[in-house]
């Protein structure tokens, strides 16, 4: 079945994460993402390994349906096989340090002068101006200078960083999403532009509602697992008590404040004037709290789920790793699946959250370093076995 990206090319030279997860979204999506690694591979592919003769399962989880080849950029017959390639390619993308592809003479500027029609991206962590420009970042350090990181954790505690990819593959996302609207202007314009995305930037909109209350108190105070727009908001414990047995429950409104004192058994508290609106819900936060407490403690994480999900109260039971791989709905709707690896044979994988009816996709094992050498390099540059063994032996690819 065809693809919504069918036919767009992407040359991918990034590593880590907030790059890979860009391009590892557009080739779920269709676009032939063919990954550019040095003759040693990238980073990532053994560095974060338990194995050195084993690609990593970060390496894995990020580079699913790609392509991979080789190429040392640093050498002239590398760049000169790039420029090549870059002739016949939809889009380049880069998370390399800052000024690395000026170093290697592939610009925006050099790309444009190659091939008009290339969409360039880049991913940095602060831009290509301003006083950041040359620093170097990392997930948590774009949760740190993008606020989110202020915002996190107990109130008496210190500033604690999100377990979730918001600066890495928050910022991929919104790399995909520059990218797919510049395919789209250049069906009008027939030229390409370039595309930049910084993890502060990201991190700073992904945060964005969080700044609603700094005109009335600033700098905005950490709240714990305490919502500041809902009252009863928060992390409730469950039986059997182990670490991660708690459901979160958060009460938008007064009918769900008063569907969950039905469930509760108690509902007459649905009708007292103390808690008729969200105000007097708040004023009460820590009464409340107990309230729940004492009713969620009596059962597990699930049967709390079921029964206020059931009475259209907004409740998530707090899954843990074992959890997350093995659960139904997930399986079911096929984001987490099941691949074989030639080294590291059957092992859990995760899927695409976008869903397209007419476009669906499905998950192909990450490729082994230069897998598809022979594949890419005959078809794009028309080189046999014995020209690429060549290379090879110079360090080429």
């Amino acid at each position: 079945m065809a693809k919504a990206l069918d036919g767009i090319r992407v040359l991918d030279l990034t590593q880590y994460e907030a790059g890979p997860s860009c391009t590892e979204t557009l080739a779920w999506l269709g676009a032939e993402v063919i990954k550019i690694e040095p003759p040693a591979g990238e980073v990532t592919r053994r560095g974060f390994s338990e194995r050195p003769d084993m690609d990593s399962v970060f390496f894995c989880l990020l580079n699913a349906n790609k392509k991979s080849i080789t190429l040392n950029l640093k050498s002239e017959p590398g760049r000169k096989m790039f420029t090549e390639m870059v002739k016949g390619a939809d889009v380049v993308i880069e998370n390399l340090g800052p000024g690395s592809m000026d170093r290697l003479g592939f610009s925006y500027e050099a790309l444009a002068k190659i091939n008009p029609r290339v969409i360039a991206a880049s991913v940095k962590g602060f831009g290509s101006e301003g006083p950041y420009a040359s620093y170097n970042s990392f997930e948590m350090i774009a949760q740190a200078m993008g606020g989110v990181m202020s915002l996190t954790g107990s109130p008496d505690g210190p500033p604690m960083r999100v377990e979730s990819g918001l600066g890495d593959t928050g910022t991929g996302l919104h790399a995909a999403i520059g990218i797919l609207a510049a395919i789209v202007q250049r069906q009008t314009t027939g030229v390409g532009q370039r595309v930049e995305v910084a993890q502060q930037d990201v991190v700073v909109n992904l945060t964005r509602i969080h700044f609603r209350d700094h005109n009335l108190v600033h700098p905005i105070p950490r709240r714990g697992n305490r919502s500041p727009a809902a009252c009863p908001s928060n992390l409730y414990r469950c039986r059997p008590f182990g670490p991660n047995d708690y459901v979160f429950i958060h009460v938008a409104n007064t009918d769900m404040w008063k569907a969950l004192t039905r469930v509760l058994g108690q509902p007459e508290l649905g009708d007292d004037p103390r808690f008729a609106d969200r105000d007097g819900r708040f004023a009460q936060g820590k009464e409340l709290d107990d309230f729940v407490e004492a009713w969620t403690g009596k059962r597990t994480k699930h049967e709390v789920m079921e029964l206020l999900a059931a009475a259209g109260v907004p409740c998530g039971a707090v899954l843990d790793s074992d959890e997350i791989m093995s659960n139904e709905h997930l399986r079911g709707r096929g984001m987490v699946v099941d691949v074989e690896h030639p080294t590291r044979g059957k092992m859990t994988m995760l899927g695409s959250p976008i869903r397209l009816s007419a476009s669906p996709t499905e998950v192909i094992r990450a490729p082994l370093l230069g897998e598809h050498n022979g594949e890419v390099y005959g078809r794009l540059l028309g080189l046999g076995e014995a020209a690429l063994a060549a290379l090879k032996q110079d360090g080429v690819v």
